[in-house]
């Protein structure tokens, strides 16, 4: 199977002032949805661990994920998680977003 491009976009909320709402997204390479949502995961905690200990968060780990915007004080709702790719008509060069999550496929154009 050829590795994908994907992006996991995961709700966030202040922990200290819960009325204020956002998202991160998460891109890079994984070879299902359920993998980029894995790896997307791991490198929000390696992140998060590297702020707390005072250090810089790595810029992109050798797969090509990264998490250069996480923030200190938010939270994240993996499990309102949504993972997507973007598949590609080469011959069309157009390119279709497909939305994967647990509620099922959604695709948009």
């Amino acid at each position: 199977m050829d590795r994908l491009y994907f992006q996991v976009d995961v709700p966030t909320r202040n922990t200290t002032r819960p009325g204020q709402l956002g998202h991160h997204v998460f891109t890079g390479p994984a070879d299902t949805g359920s993998q980029a949502l894995r790896i997307a995961r791991e490198t929000c905690e390696a992140a998060l661990a590297a702020q707390a200990a005072g250090t810089a968060i790595p810029l992109r780990r050798p797969d090509g994920w990264g998490a250069r915007g996480v923030r200190p004080g938010w939270a994240f709702d993996w499990a309102r998680a949504t993972v997507a790719t973007w598949d590609c008509n080469s011959f069309l060069g157009s390119y279709d977003l497909v939305v994967r999550s647990g509620q099922g496929i959604v695709t948009t154009r």
